[in-house]
């Protein structure tokens, strides 16, 4: 059976922001990928006054970035997609359950979520619908967000509990008529808080200025010293790393298409810590590493015990 990957996400652009360079290269490498989103992202704050108009209207922006996640899957070589309520029997529809800034990095809950959100949504239904789709795809690799959901948005958070519920759902219901159901390797993204460090130091260097030109105006540059959300990670707790370079034009292209949540993407060259850059609603500019980190969830099988041959550019770390 030829090797698949699952990638389950939050929001139309998380699986670009957290997930992009590995959809890319696996796609790239002739292997099956399967993006699996819980929201439209109805109340993502929107960049731009070409998209104003969008600005509180969650329906027309959910429509939006549907065509906008259509367009980076396409970016990043993704042919096979779907929103995790279309697999629920019920009729249900999980809408973005909105954010607060807590402090610089992290978010928690937004006090005016809907009554529909997904952070709300009954756990074992959604991870049941998940299970099921893990029964059809049957894939080798699923990969998602850490439990802190990368800098704490209460969906990243209930997108990490359903995934891991839904692995353990998959393995309970196996259909006896069909193949018996492989757990796959499950990865988290993470990235080393040294190299995340040393990328947002980078950014003050004048060739991210260069490359960003007018684009630069009104961006604030990172506090490197601030506390890291939970995405990051000590370097030596990051156990498969994947190289940015060969797939880059790839990932840069699907953050241009999500172009109200993503601003100031553009290359850069010459230095080390990063290979590019971005910004989102909150206007301080954002690294684009030259490697994307995943931790192993415990408990679940090595690459090896999995049966998994990475792709050229996915290297486990030593």
């Amino acid at each position: 059976m030829t090797e698949g990957l699952l990638a389950v996400h939050a929001h139309p652009d998380d699986e670009t922001l957290a997930t992009g360079a590995l959809l890319a290269t696996w796609a790239a490498s002739g292997r099956p990928v399967t993006v699996v989103t819980a929201t439209r992202g109805e109340r993502g704050e929107v960049i731009g006054r070409r998209w104003a108009h969008l600005e509180g209207d969650g329906p027309a922006l959910a429509e939006h970035r549907e065509d906008e996640l259509g367009s980076a899957l396409r970016a990043l070589g993704v042919h096979d997609s779907g929103f995790l309520d279309e697999a629920v029997t019920a009729d249900v529809r999980y809408e973005d359950s909105g954010m607060a800034w807590l402090a610089p990095g992290h978010a928690g809950a937004a006090a005016d979520a809907p009554p529909d959100a997904f952070a709300f949504a009954p756990l074992e239904e959604a991870a049941d619908a998940l299970a099921g789709l893990l029964r059809l795809r049957r894939p080798h690799v699923v990969v998602t967000y850490e439990p802190g959901g990368g800098y704490g948005h209460p969906d990243h958070v209930r997108t990490h509990e359903v995934t891991m519920l839904a692995l353990e759902l998959a393995a309970r219901q196996d259909d006896a008529h069909a193949p018996a159901y492989a757990v796959p390797v499950v990865l988290w993204s993470v990235a080393g808080v040294q190299a995340l460090r040393r990328a947002q130091r980078a950014l003050a260097v004048s060739a991210v200025r260069a490359a960003l030109g007018r684009a630069a105006r009104g961006l604030a540059l990172p506090d490197p010293t601030a506390e890291p959300p939970s995405v990051a990670v000590p370097d030596d707790e990051v156990d498969l790393l994947v190289d940015v370079a060969p797939v880059r034009d790839r990932v840069l292209a699907a953050l241009r298409a999500h172009a109200t949540q993503v601003q100031a993407v553009a290359p850069v060259d010459g230095e080390d810590a990063l290979l590019g850059c971005y910004a989102l609603s909150n206007a301080v500019l954002a690294p684009l590493l030259p490697v994307e980190g995943y931790r192993r969830a415990a408990g679940t099988p090595s690459a090896e015990d999995g049966g998994v041959t990475w792709p050229a550019g996915v290297r486990p770390v030593a």
